[in-house]
C-alpha cells in the first residue's frame, strides 16, 4: 500500500474542469499529494490505449473485499459516451471512478418499467460496494417521461460519495436506496419522485432541475421511503438550488402549467428537510403533495429552515401534522456530522464538505 494521491493527470480532472489535458495511459504513475490513499489505478479508454475498453471489464477486474485500510482502487474513465449497464457489487469495496467531467464522461442506458423492468432493475448504474466514490461523471437514463419509472443511478452503498456528478432522467432518476450517502456539487434532473429511497442522504451545494413530464403528470422532487420511525434515514437538502430545467419553461409561461412540489410521502414515516436552499417560483405555494388521501400526513416528517427565493415562502404551506418549520437546533440533527457521521469517513475521499450548517 502506498500513501499517495491519484495521478496529476487524473486528479486535475477530478477537482477542476479542464478540456486541455492529455488523458493518462496505462503506464501513468501516481505522484501528487492530495491526501488520498490509492492501492491501484487503471484507465478505461475505448480506443484501447488504457487498461480496459469498457467500464464493466474494469469493475470485474477490481480486487474483492479490500476494506478501508488498503485505500481506493481507482478507475479513470476517459471522456466519451458509454452505453453500459454497470453494477458495483458488494464485494467491490473502496472503488473510486473518476471521469473527465459532467457531459464529458457519460454512462447511459434506457431501461424502464414500461419496457418490462422493475424500478430496481431499470438502473443504468447501480452500486452496493461500501466506500464507493464517483467524481466528474454523468449518469443518464434516456427512457423519457412516457416510460415512467426509469432509474439513472441506484445507490445502496454505505459511506458513498458523489462529487461533481450529474444524474439525468425523468421519473425516479436517483434511487437513494439505503445506508449513508453524500452528494456534493451535483446536478439532479427529473420529474416525478426523482430523488427517492430510504437511505440517510445529504445533498450539499447541489442543483435540482425539474423537467417537463407528460401532460397528466406533476413534478415531485423527493419521495423518501422511511418505513419505521426508528430508522435513521431521510433526505437532507442543504444549500442547494431548486430550479426549472430549460424544457420546463419559466415563470413567464407558468412553467408549461406543470405543478412542482418539494416532495411526497412514498412510505408512512417519510422524512425530508430543506434548509438554507434557493427555491425558485416553480414550486407550488403549498410546497408538498399528498401520496394518496391522508396517507402518512400525520406520521411523515417534512421540514424547512432558512430557504430563499420566490418558492420558499411558507405562508401557504400544507398544514399537515407532520410538516414543520424548524429552528437551527433541530436542523443540526440533519447535517453531515450528525446525520451521516460524514466527518468520520468523508476526509478520506478528499471531497470538500461542511460538517454543520452555515
Amino acid at each position: 500500500m502506498k500513501l499517495h494521491s491519484i495521478a496529476l493527470a487524473i486528479f486535475t480532472r477530478c477537482w477542476v474542469t479542464s478540456a486541455t489535458l492529455t488523458p493518462p495511459t496505462k503506464t501513468t504513475n501516481v505522484d501528487i499529494n492530495v491526501g488520498v490513499t490509492v492501492s491501484q489505478q487503471v484507465v478505461v479508454n475505448p480506443d484501447g490505449s488504457g487498461n480496459f475498453t469498457t467500464i464493466n471489464d474494469a469493475v470485474a477486474a477490481a480486487p474483492n473485499r479490500t476494506g478501508t485500510a488498503n485505500g481506493y482502487h481507482v478507475i479513470y474513465v476517459v471522456a466519451g459516451v458509454y452505453n453500459e449497464y454497470v453494477t458495483i457489487p458488494k464485494s467491490k469495496e473502496m472503488l473510486m471512478i473518476v471521469g473527465d467531467g459532467i457531459n464529458r464522461t457519460v454512462i447511459t442506458g434506457n431501461r424502464s418499467v414500461v419496457d418490462g423492468l422493475t424500478t430496481f432493475h431499470s438502473a443504468t448504474f447501480a452500486v452496493v460496494g461500501k466506500g464507493f466514490v464517483a467524481v466528474n461523471i454523468t449518469f443518464r437514463n434516456t427512457a423519457g417521461p412516457s416510460k415512467h419509472q426509469a432509474v439513472a443511478m441506484r445507490n445502496g452503498a454505505d459511506s458513498s460519495t458523489f462529487y461533481k456528478c450529474s444524474f439525468e432522467g425523468y421519473q425516479d432518476t436517483l434511487y437513494v436506496h439505503s445506508f449513508k450517502q453524500f452528494y456534493k456539487n451535483c446536478d439532479i434532473y427529473g420529474t416525478v419522485d426523482f430523488i427517492f429511497g430510504n437511505s440517510a442522504a445529504v445533498f450539499q451545494d447541489c442543483n435540482m432541475y425539474t423537467r417537463l413530464p407528460t401532460k397528466k403528470q406533476f413534478n415531485s422532487i423527493t419521495a423518501q421511503g422511511r418505513k419505521d420511525p426508528n430508522q435513521n434515514t431521510g433526505i437532507s437538502i442543504q444549500n442547494c438550488s431548486i430550479r426549472a430545467a430549460t424544457e420546463l419553461g419559466n415563470a413567464a409561461n407558468n412553467y408549461n402549467g406543470i405543478k412542482t412540489y418539494l416532495g411526497r410521502p412514498w412510505k408512512v414515516y417519510s422524512r425530508t428537510i430543506y434548509m438554507e436552499s434557493f427555491i425558485d417560483g416553480l414550486v407550488d405555494p403549498k410546497g408538498w403533495r399528498e401520496w394518496s388521501g391522508d396517507f402518512a400526513l400525520s406520521t411523515l416528517c417534512y421540514a424547512e429552515l432558512g430557504n430563499t427565493g420566490p418558492g420558499s415562502n411558507t405562508s401557504n404551506r400544507v398544514t399537515w401534522e407532520g410538516f414543520h418549520l424548524i429552528d437551527q437546533n433541530v436542523a443540526d440533527n440533519f447535517n453531515v456530522a450528525k446525520f451521516i457521521q460524514g466527518d468520520q469517513w468523508l476526509p478520506s475521499t478528499a471531497v470538500p464538505f461542511r460538517a454543520g450548517l452555515h
